[in-house]
């Protein structure tokens, strides 16, 4: 079995040889020609195009890699920026140390510029090559070490695995790492999770293990901005119960604070969001209904259904962030004091204006149609125009 393995990755690394030669050597483009099969099963193109820039940088595979620190004054910076990640990220990188304790891996978190501002993990710093990038303040940025799982997922924008010679620099020739993206509550990729080994066995299921850990930094910072109401959702009959659920995050007025990736790519409008953005917008029912789905839940498993827009429904489970009991405590509450509040705390006591009852009962038609206006407009005995009058929204041509 031993020797199959090793005939195998001899052969992997023959092949980053060859391509190694075409790019940097002859300037022929391997990603559309040889096959070049990488360990995760995807194509050479992101690895090339890396490859090019640094060449179009003027860099050479031969020259030295300095792995140089950043100033004083710029990681003074590089800190205050990013505290809120690094602590979000503490409990992950401690976890991921844990799960490579054995295979010569350790974790690295950059900020987006590649610059490091945490690690963790079996660290040898009586190895150079080790002790060179586990170091806060380094530089790992493609300008700075060339083609890495760094530069390569935040350039990218999604999670990678390099190995020895897919490295541009003959200097880092000796690595092989698993990168992700980490985005903040905005959307915005805010640093990236590494899972680095030197002179290590290639181990190309890192990349999912380091993908689903900067999921969850990336839900930590979602717990962690100002809200009031959280939402889990995630499409029916597909509860992943953790990390694999959208998280959005409101204020008490139903106003978008944070998302994470996942709640993104469920519901397309956050995704094209160029401002402000109102959970009305977003779902077809009152934002009344929420809050109200997050006092009548008895247990941690309730959910409801929800309308979008585009007449697709979602699962969600709302939770009210519990404010008043850890303020009247003296404590602010924590990124993670997230619980379901007494009806009677946060229950408004006065009944709603004419207009703002009729509002609700659009919406709530709208909602139980399941996002057809037609239906509703139907079930209201009032015209369509008259429904999206209502809502604010433009009616579409025919």
């Amino acid at each position: 079995m031993h020797s199959q393995h090793d005939s195998l990755a001899a052969q992997r690394l023959a092949q980053i040889s060859r391509a190694r030669q075409s790019v940097l050597a002859d300037g022929d483009a391997v990603g559309t020609g040889e096959s070049y099969p990488l360990g995760m099963g995807s194509d050479f193109d992101w690895i090339e195009r890396s490859w090019r820039r640094c060449m179009a940088q003027g860099l050479r595979p031969e020259q030295h890699v300095g792995f140089d620190l950043v100033s004083a004054q710029q990681m003074r910076r590089v800190r205050e920026v990013h505290r809120p990640l690094v602590e979000a990220a503490r409990p992950v990188l401690q976890g991921l140390g844990r799960a490579t304790a054995s295979t010569r891996y350790f974790a690295i978190l950059t900020d987006a510029d590649g610059v490091v501002v945490d690690t963790a993990g079996a660290i040898d710093h009586s190895d150079a090559r080790v002790h060179s990038i586990a170091r806060v303040g380094v530089d790992l940025s493609e300008r700075s070490i060339g083609t890495s799982a760094i530069s390569a997922a935040l350039s990218e924008r999604h999670p990678v695995w390099l190995h020895r010679g897919e490295h541009f620099f003959h200097d880092t020739s000796v690595y092989s790492c698993a990168g992700a993206p980490v985005f903040d509550a905005n959307g915005r990729c805010t640093g990236m999770l590494d899972l680095t080994g030197v002179d290590a066995v290639e181990r190309p299921e890192l990349r999912h293990l380091v993908a689903r850990a900067a999921r969850h930094i990336e839900n930590a910072l979602v717990a962690g901005v100002p809200h009031r109401l959280l939402l889990r959702l995630n499409w029916p009959g597909q509860w992943d119960g953790g990390d694999g659920d959208g998280l959005l995050a409101l204020d008490a007025e139903g106003w978008v604070t944070g998302a994470n990736q996942v709640a993104r790519q469920i519901v397309s409008g956050l995704a094209h969001a160029a401002g402000a953005l109102h959970v009305e917008e977003l779902f077809a029912a009152p934002v009344h209904v929420l809050f109200d789905a997050a006092r009548r839940s008895t247990h941690a498993d309730a959910s409801v259904e929800i309308p979008l827009w585009s007449g697709l429904r979602v699962q969600i489970r709302a939770q009210i962030r519990e404010q008043k009991r850890a303020q009247w405590a003296g404590e602010d509450p924590s990124p993670d004091a997230v619980a379901h509040a007494d009806p009677a705390l946060d229950a408004p006591q006065v009944a709603l204006p004419l207009k703002d009852l009729e509002l609700t009962l659009v919406h709530q038609a709208v909602a139980n149609a399941r996002g057809n206006v037609a239906q509703a407009a139907r079930a209201l005995g009032i015209s369509r125009a008259t429904v999206y009058r209502k809502l604010g929204r433009r009616q579409p041509e025919r």
